[in-house]
């Protein structure tokens, strides 16, 4: 079966264009099946749903969480497509299986008061901590994922016009722009960056670390953390909750699902539909103060 799978990370790699986050996931997940496979004594070609199930039960069994699991699932359905376009197989024994139902998690977010507090808090003239007030603010201002803030060249930013070029999921780009107190954080930490490249004058990455390289994400998440932990906010935070706190305040000020979608680059209106229910308490506000009998 390694075989088949090394054809399927190639195929992921060179044909569907897929991130090195997906392929790494998709080797990972197929990997831990072949394991199983193995253990067993199955070749490809006797797989059936039986010996799937066998697997599944055996995630559950080590408590995986049921995203994990509905994860693998459609990896291996996806490698099972693929067996079949190139005649290895016949038929998808894992068509028939049906996905966990996942459990319903709210997106932690911040309040517009907690997060102007976050914004503001006072940080030095250091080169450092201009380049993560840029940071912070561009991650509010467009809802970007850490993934695609460290992967930003200068090129993909305009300042004139405040977009910001993005290269999303499946390298999909999109414009998103950002608002006057993210394009000024920004033009002091371009500055401030000219000092942090240590000669390394090919550098494109638009956010350095300390030694002038592109910043990982891991940094990122480093930083957001132990800003969070100078304010007076106790629960976990991270990046992605800034990219929570852009939706849901943009949807409770009236902006359309759909632009949202859009900005946040989901293909799917359902995955930006979970931000809806973070706005339950206003809606019954305005129902309470506009309905004549309520």
């Amino acid at each position: 079966m390694l075989r088949e799978l090394d054809s399927f990370i190639e195929y992921l790699k060179h044909e569907k264009n897929a991130s090195s986050h997906t392929i790494s996931n998709y080797r990972r997940d197929l990997m831990q099946f072949a394991e199983y496979i193995h253990e067993k004594k199955i070749s490809l070609k006797n797989i059936n749903n039986v010996i799937l199930r066998g697997f599944l039960a055996s995630l559950y069994e080590k408590k995986l969480k049921k995203s994990s699991i509905s994860r693998k699932l459609a990896s291996i359905r996806s490698f099972f497509q693929f067996c079949i376009k190139k005649r290895w197989l016949e038929d998808n024994p894992a068509r028939v299986l049906s996905t966990p139902k996942q459990e319903k998690h709210v997106p932690s977010f911040l309040t517009e008061e907690e997060m102007n507090a976050f914004l503001d808090l006072p940080r030095s003239d250091k080169n450092i901590d201009i380049r993560d007030r840029a940071i912070l603010e561009l991650l509010y201002a467009t809802g970007i994922r850490v993934g695609e803030l460290v992967w930003i060249d200068l090129d993909d930013i305009d300042l004139t016009e405040r977009m910001v070029r993005v290269k999303g999921k499946g390298k999909k780009e999109r414009l998103v722009p950002f608002g006057v107190k993210a394009a000024e954080c920004l033009r002091e930490y371009l500055q401030a960056r000219t000092t942090m490249i240590q000669g390394q004058i090919t550098e494109e990455a638009l956010f350095l670390n300390y030694r002038g390289g592109r910043l990982s994400s891991r940094s990122v998440e480093r930083m957001v953390s132990n800003t969070i932990k100078q304010t007076a906010i106790r629960r976990k935070i991270s990046p992605h909750s800034l990219r929570h706190s852009f939706a849901s305040h943009l949807l409770s000020r009236g902006a359309d699902l759909r632009v949202i979608q859009e900005l946040l680059g989901h293909q799917s209106l359902a995955t930006t539909q979970k931000y809806t229910h973070l706005n339950i308490k206003q809606l019954l506000n305005v129902y309470k103060k506009s309905h004549p009998r309520s």
